[in-house]
């Protein structure tokens, strides 16, 4: 849980990690204890403009080559509003990455509840069910192109800081393990399960995933690129290869 912090002076715009409390996710209403108080409707709102304009301009400039300054102008909010919310820009960008994931999570949920009537065909999950999953998650090759910016910036300040490297690491195994049940719920709902253990999977697919839209962003067609992957057969091959009928659905 952020703590609700009186304004106070500002430390020098560093991305120091000193400080940060545990509690990530920028969509979870804070109800507080008695010593203090929930998260005001004003106060999230500056929270969500502060995230909005970090997102902008981290994905363009990266996280060294944006101050906090700067993120402040954009959102139009003074420092003293910015250590309100977040004690350093590095807590602001993991909050900022958990809420995007927080984002297509429920792009993802959504998606599942809308599947094609025949989702299985001749035991294997069929294509368009895969690419239905997967337009829901890229329906704007803009926004996942800063996405992929985004993760790229993540992990390259992971692999620099420890600290940083510890709330990356954690911030990952949720994702895993929330998307492995998500799927293994939407797998056993149309008498399918996993080959192999489902985070296990679960990995292979976001590497698989993340690698493509890298791949796709990087060449000449960019976000046309992009678009054109959401209905490749590889994907759907490589589901084939971790799901498998489930016996107990027989």
């Amino acid at each position: 849980m952020y703590r609700k912090a009186a304004v106070r002076a500002a430390p020098a715009d560093s991305g120091s990690m000193s400080g940060v409390t545990t509690d990530l996710d920028p969509t979870r209403v804070d109800r507080g204890t008695e010593s203090e108080p929930p998260l005001s409707r004003r106060r999230e709102r500056t929270r969500e403009r502060l995230l909005d304009a970090a997102y902008g301009l981290f994905a363009e400039h990266g996280i060294n080559g944006t101050s906090i300054e700067a993120v402040c102008e954009a959102a139009g909010f003074t420092r003293g509003a910015f250590y309100s919310n977040f004690d350093s820009k590095d807590e602001l960008f993991l909050a900022l990455t958990e809420r995007e994931i927080r984002t297509r999570m429920r792009s993802l949920e959504v998606a599942v509840e809308h599947l094609p009537d025949d989702p299985v065909r001749d035991g294997v999950i069929a294509p368009d069910t895969i690419a239905a999953i997967v337009a829901a998650v890229m329906a704007d090759p803009r926004d996942e192109r800063r996405w992929c910016l985004m993760n790229a910036e993540l992990e390259l300040l992971a692999l620099r800081d420890p600290q940083v490297a510890v709330r990356f690491a954690e911030q990952e195994e949720s994702f895993r393990d929330e998307l492995a049940d998500l799927l293994t719920r939407v797998l056993t709902q149309v008498g399918m399960r996993f080959a192999i253990d489902p985070v296990a999977a679960t990995r292979v697919l976001i590497s698989a995933y993340t690698g493509a839209a890298r791949d796709a962003f990087l060449g000449p067609a960019g976000e046309d690129a992009v678009l054109r992957a959401q209905s490749t057969d590889w994907l759907p091959a490589l589901v084939g290869r971790l799901v498998e009928p489930d016996p107990a659905a027989a």
